[in-house]
């Protein structure tokens, strides 16, 4: 694919087949914004290169070079494939490569938790377990108390039921913490609290 301008207009065409036909932009699926842009970019190196012409001299032929090459890197991206920009103003040649692709967005984890842990660092199990230890007992106490109070109340479905929610409510976020450093030792401690919290909720609700 070859970039260049003809005219007061940019164009395509295949590079290195001279049989092959100029392809207008907009003929591509590049997008409005893109080809509208190659086309004013065409419009100003044009009037550049007439400057240049006569011998007047002008400091936008490096700025419609940049442009020109920017706008090449966007058509190459678009494209998946490397263009042959030719400069409108030196009608020097370059390849240039597609543009390597935008790094993932973060997932919902790591924008609310902070990134994954990575590095070679050892593990903190003792400390980890510890306050793992010290969550599940806080959520086993919270999810009896609540069993006790509404079984105290209330028929035992209901006791059931409001005990499904809460671990269901959790489980997503328990899961989405788990790989997280600090944050996956309160997950491990609340999510082996909910587990051992049901054999105490079956008793009571039954």
């Amino acid at each position: 694919m070859e970039l260049r301008v003809r005219g007061e207009r940019a164009v395509l065409k295949g590079h290195g087949d001279a049989y092959t036909r100029e392809i207008d932009p907009h003929s591509l699926a590049l997008g409005v914004e893109l080809a509208d842009a190659l086309h004013e970019w065409a419009r100003v190196a044009a009037a550049v290169r007439r400057s240049a012409e006569t011998g007047e001299p002008s400091e936008a032929a490096a700025v419609v070079s940049r442009r020109g090459h920017q706008l090449a890197a966007r058509v190459a991206t678009v494209m998946g494939t490397p263009v042959h920009y030719v400069d409108p103003v030196t009608e020097v040649v370059s390849v240039v490569a597609p543009m390597p692709p935008e790094a993932a967005a973060p997932s919902l984890a790591n924008r609310v938790f902070g990134p994954v842990e990575t590095g070679n660092e050892p593990t903190p199990w003792g400390t980890g377990l510890v306050v793992a230890g010290f969550v599940a007992v806080v959520v086993i106490t919270a999810m009896l108390a609540l069993a006790v109070t509404l079984a105290a109340e209330t028929a035992g479905w209901l006791v059931l039921l409001a005990s499904v929610i809460v671990t269901a409510g959790l489980a997503p976020s328990l899961w989405l913490a788990r790989r997280l450093p600090i944050v996956r030792w309160i997950a491990l401690g609340a999510a082996a609290g909910c587990v051992l919290a049901w054999f105490g909720i079956l008793p009571i609700a039954l």
